[in-house]
């Protein structure tokens, strides 16, 4: 076995930041970006460790380039995923394609290489509402949008491989994660942007649906933690901060840290179907703390000012006035 893992998705959010932390701790690591036309490598366009990856495009929904990109490598993370909830009242099947054929190609391909470890990538939007607080690995899947069912789909998959072939695959599931390089598509951004950019009337959905909201890094320590456990395969591991707060909250403390009074508005367009919304998250990570050596370096607020930071220095990259579906 050698140390050469794959990343899928790595020019996104999370796996960009997980992608980085590998690099520096040692590992020989190959990525999977999807196949554009302008070669375009996402963020990691900008990492300082570009030039210490190795980047395959392809996508993760073909088979021969997953196959491709596995082939050598000893284990994968699989992040690679169509993740925007409301889209995915628009296009459901785009996210069975991508979310669980890509899962299955991963799968099926680790299994013919022999991989020695496989981390898929789940979320916690597959609990739906919380039936109670905080939310255990146990607690029951309620797909309440196309999206959290897809992912549901290929957590059951993933773990269908470990049970019927003995894949040493681990789940993770992590609640919601903010930072630096986050999609507009997200509350985080959304408020920061349209702070930054000068607006004193911002435009938001549903104020009262909690979360349990994670820095990126502590997530890709997560990760990296879960990954180096040898005691989780086989399972389904949360990663959260054992908090909660509104969205409403969430806005106004983000507000305070800018220094900035600003007006809601209600935007229909950003409210999820009523029996859609999912009301309540909050995680218990007893799990990943009893089992291996992750603990969270940032508090909430110590999160968002690193956050409000990077995107005030980047705010050129997002249009603050255009709903992200």
């Amino acid at each position: 076995m050698n140390n050469k893992i794959l990343v899928t998705g790595a020019a996104g959010f999370i796996p960009s930041h997980l992608t980085e932390l590998l690099v520096e701790n040692g590992f020989d690591v190959r990525v999977l970006v999807r196949y554009n036309s302008k070669n375009s490598w996402g963020w990691l366009d900008s990492s300082k460790y570009k030039d210490q990856i190795e980047v395959i495009t392809g996508d993760v929904r073909d088979y021969d380039s997953v196959f491709k990109a596995l082939k050598g490598c000893d284990s994968v993370f699989h992040l690679a995923a169509l993740i925007g909830i409301p889209y995915s009242y628009n296009s459901p099947l785009a996210y069975i394609k991508t979310n669980v054929e890509g899962t299955y190609n991963i799968l099926e391909a680790s299994k013919e290489l022999n991989l020695s470890q496989i981390i898929v990538t789940s979320t916690s939007e597959t609990y739906g509402s919380a039936q109670y607080v905080p939310i255990d690995e146990l607690h029951p899947l309620v797909g309440q949008s196309p999206y959290s069912a897809s992912k549901i789909g290929a957590d059951q998959l993933a773990f269908s491989y470990y049970r019927s072939f003995s894949l040493p695959v681990k789940v993770v599931r992590p609640f919601n994660t903010y930072g630096p390089r986050q999609s507009a598509r997200a509350i985080i951004p959304t408020v920061i942007t349209q702070i930054l950019s000068g607006a004193k009337s911002i435009k938001l959905g549903n104020l009262t649906p909690t979360r349990d909201l994670t820095y990126v890094k502590d997530t890709a320590n997560g990760f990296f933690e879960i990954f180096k456990s040898d005691k989780l395969f086989g399972e389904v591991t949360n990663i959260g901060m054992n908090e909660e707060i509104s969205m409403g909250d969430l806005t106004d403390l983000i507000a305070s840290i800018i220094g900035e009074k600003v007006e809601i508005i209600s935007d229909t367009q950003r409210i999820r179907p009523g029996k859609s919304e999912v009301d309540r998250l909050m995680c218990n990570n007893t799990k990943i703390t009893e089992n291996t050596n992750w603990k969270p370096n940032y508090s909430l607020e110590s999160g968002l000012k690193e956050t409000i930071d990077w995107f005030r220095n980047h705010l050129e990259l997002y249009k603050p006035d255009i709903y992200n579906v």
